[in-house]
C-alpha cells in the first residue's frame, strides 16, 4: 500500500505546458498571405554586393577578359556586370546559309595539303614523300605510285620552296597525272630537275606537260628517256622550246625517234639554242642531213657541251663530215659515238676536225667497225698537248701492236698520265706453221671434188686438161670460169689465181699454167691425162716400124 500512495503523490505534483493549440478548421481553406511562415524572416532593404558593386568595391566576375577582345579598347567591348565574355548574337547559322565556306590556307611546304588532298580522295598518303618535302630531293623511283595519287603530289609542290630536284623512274602516269605535273610546273619557280624515265606518258601525255613548260623559268634539266615519245611527242617540246623553256639539259632516249623529231628541234634550237646537253641515244636516226643540220645549231651555241649519239645506227662519210662541224665548238667536252657502223670513211674527216676541239676530254667510238689503222690515227692525236682529250674510248676495236707501244709512250707523258685509253683484241702479222701453203690450196679442192656425186671432177686432170688447151698462161676471169664446176668460193679461186700469178696489166691478170702443172706433177705424179686416139694410132705405127 505504501508504493501506491507514493505514484499517487508524484502525479499531483507534475504541472504540464502548452506550446501548440490546433484549432479544428477545414482542410479546403488557405491561411492568408499575411500568415505565411516564409514572411516571418526579416529581409534587408538593400543588398551589400550591389551597393559594393555600386561604389566600385566589388567584382562578380574573375576579373580576366575574353582573348578574342584583347586587341580591342573597352569602349568597344560589350561587358556584362555578372559575364565576362560578350552575348553570342549569331551562333553562325547566317554565314552558314548565306555566305560560302571559308577558304582554308595551309603552309607552303605542301605537307598539310597533302595529308588533306589524300584523306579527300581516300588514298593513303606515301608517308616518304611527306618527308622529303621539307628537304632538297625527292626520289619516288620505282615506288608504283597509284594513278590517283599524282593530283596530291602536283598540288602540295606547288609552292613548295625546298624541293630542287623531283624523281619519278619508273612510275607509270596517265594523262590525269601528266596534267597536273603540267600545272605544277606553271606555278612551281623552285624545281631545277625533273626525272621522267621510264613513267610512258607518250605523246598525249608529254602535250599535257609541255602545255606550260614555257611558264616555268626555274626547270633546267628534264629526263625523259623510255617513254614512247615518238615523233609527235617531241614536236610538241620543241614548240615548248620556241615559246620560252628555258630547258638546258635534255635525255630523249629510247624514245622511237626519228628524223622527224631532229628536225623539229633543229627548228626550235634556231630561235632559243641554249642546250648544254642532249642525249639522243638508242633511237632511228638515219639521215645524214638531219645530223648534219643539228651539228650546225651545236656548233653556233657556245654553251654546248654534251652530245649522246650512240645506238643510233649512224654511218657514212656524211655522217663524218657533221662530226667534223660539230668540233668546231671549242666548249665541246663530251661525244659519245659508241654502237654505230663508224668506218674508215667516216672516220677521215672527225680527224681533220678534231685538233680543233681544244676542250674535248671524252671521245667514245667502241663497238664501231673500225681498222687497226684508224685506231692507231686517233691515238696519234695524243701525242700534242694542246689537245685536252683525256678518255679515248675504244672497247671491241682491234688494234695492231704498234698502238700498244704507242700508247705506252703516250701514258708516260707529263701531260697524260691521268688519260684513259681502251681498246679491243691485239691482231699481230699471221705467220702460217706450215711453209708451203700451194699445198692446202690443193688439197682442198681436192678434198672438195671428192664430195660431188652426180659429177666427179679431178682437179689435177682439170688443170693439165687446161695446160694442155691454152698452153703455158691463161687469162684469170677464163680460168675462173672453168672452176666453177667445183663447189668453192670465189674468194678460194682468186687465192689460187694469186699464188700462180702471171702477166698484170691494166686490163686483165694472166695465171701460169706451166708453174702449176708443174706443182701438180710433184705432188701427184700418177695423175696423167688418158693419152689421146692421135697418140695411140701413132704409138702402135711406130711399134709395127720396129717389128
Amino acid at each position: 500500500m505504501s508504493s501506491g500512495s507514493s505514484i499517487e503523490n508524484e502525479t499531483k505534483n507534475v504541472q504540464a505546458e502548452l506550446i501548440f493549440y490546433r484549432c479544428e478548421e477545414a482542410a479546403s481553406v488557405e491561411p492568408q498571405q499575411s500568415e505565411w511562415s516564409s514572411l516571418l524572416f526579416e529581409l534587408p532593404d538593400e543588398n551589400v554586393k550591389r551597393l559594393n558593386y555600386e561604389l566600385g568595391l566589388y567584382t562578380p566576375d574573375s576579373g580576366e577578359i575574353c582573348p578574342k577582345y584583347v586587341a580591342l579598347s573597352a569602349s568597344s567591348v560589350f561587358r556584362h556586370p555578372y559575364y565576362t565574355y560578350p552575348a553570342v548574337l549569331d551562333p553562325g547559322v547566317e554565314d552558314a546559309l548565306f555566305k560560302p565556306e571559308p577558304e582554308v590556307l595551309y603552309p607552303d611546304d605542301g605537307q598539310n595539303l597533302y595529308i588533306a588532298l589524300c584523306d579527300e580522295i581516300n588514298q593513303c598518303p606515301i608517308q616518304s614523300f611527306h618527308r622529303q618535302l621539307l628537304t632538297g630531293k625527292i626520289d619516288l623511283r620505282y615506288y608504283g605510285i597509284h594513278t590517283h595519287g599524282f593530283r596530291p603530289i602536283a598540288l602540295s609542290l606547288e609552292h613548295n620552296t625546298h624541293v630542287t630536284v623531283l624523281d619519278l623512274t619508273d612510275n607509270w602516269i596517265n594523262e590525269d597525272g601528266c596534267y597536273h605535273l603540267g600545272c605544277m610546273l606553271a606555278e612551281n619557280i623552285t624545281l631545277l630537275e625533273i626525272n621522267l624515265c621510264g613513267c610512258c606518258i607518250g605523246p598525249l601525255g608529254a602535250k599535257r606537260i609541255y602545255a606550260k613548260l614555257h611558264l616555268n623559268k626555274t626547270l633546267r634539266t628534264l629526263n625523259l628517256s623510255r617513254n614512247a615519245l615518238g615523233d609527235e611527242g617531241v614536236e610538241y617540246l620543241a614548240k615548248s622550246i620556241f615559246l620560252g623553256a628555258n630547258i638546258t639539259n635534255i635525255n630523249l632516249s629510247s624514245n622511237n625517234l626519228g628524223p622527224a623529231a631532229v628536225t623539229a628541234l633543229n627548228i626550235a634550237l634556231e630561235t632559243r639554242n641554249k642546250l648544254t646537253h642532249l642525249d639522243l641515244s638508242r633511237n632511228t636516226i638515219i639521215s645524214p642531213n638531219v645530223i648534219y643540220n643539228l651539228c650546225q645549231r651545236l656548233s653556233e651555241n657556245k654553251s654546248f657541251k654534251d652530245i649522246n649519239l650512240s645506238w643510233t645506227a649512224l654511218k657514212g662519210r656524211a655522217v663524218g663530215i657533221a662530226i667534223k662541224v660539230l668540233f668546231k665548238n671549242e666548249n665541246l667536252c663530251r661525244v659519245n659515238l659508241s654502237n654505230n657502223r663508224f668506218s674508215t670513211d667516216a672516220i677521215k674527216p672527225m680527224l681533220n676536225g678534231l685538233p680543233k676541239a681544244k676542250r674535248l676530254v671524252t671521245l667514245d667510238l667502241s663497238f664501231n667497225p673500225l681498222t687497226p689503222d684508224d685506231a692507231y690515227a686517233l691515238l696519234e692525236f695524243l701525242k700534242s698537248p694542246e689537245l685536252k682529250l683525256r678518255n679515248l674510248l675504244l672497247d671491241n676495236v682491234p688494234v695492231k701492236p704498234e698502238f700498244l707501244n704507242l700508247r705506252n709512250e703516250i701514258l708516260s707523258l707529263s701531260f697524260r698520265k691521268k688519260a684513259v685509253i681502251t681498246f679491243g683484241d691485239v691482231k699481230s702479222k699471221f705467220l702460217p706453221t706450215i711453209s708451203d701453203f700451194k699445198l692446202i690450196l690443193f688439197k682442198r679442192m681436192d678434198a672438195l671434188c671428192k664430195t660431188m656425186k652426180k659429177h666427179h671432177v679431178d682437179i689435177a686432170l682439170l688443170i693439165l686438161q687446161l695446160y694442155k688447151e691454152n698452153g703455158d698462161s691463161m687469162d684469170s676471169k677464163k680460168f675462173a670460169k672453168s672452176l666453177r664446176v667445183i663447189p668453192v668460193d670465189k674468194e678460194f679461186i682468186e687465192t689460187m689465181i694469186n699464188s700462180f700469178k702471171g702477166v698484170v696489166t691494166e686490163k686483165s691478170t694472166t695465171v701460169k699454167l706451166n708453174d702449176m702443172v708443174d706443182y701438180l706433177k710433184r705432188l701427184w705424179p700418177e695423175r696423167q691425162l688418158p693419152p689421146s686416139p692421135a697418140t695411140i694410132e701413132s704409138a702402135g705405127k711406130s711399134a709395127r716400124r720396129q717389128k
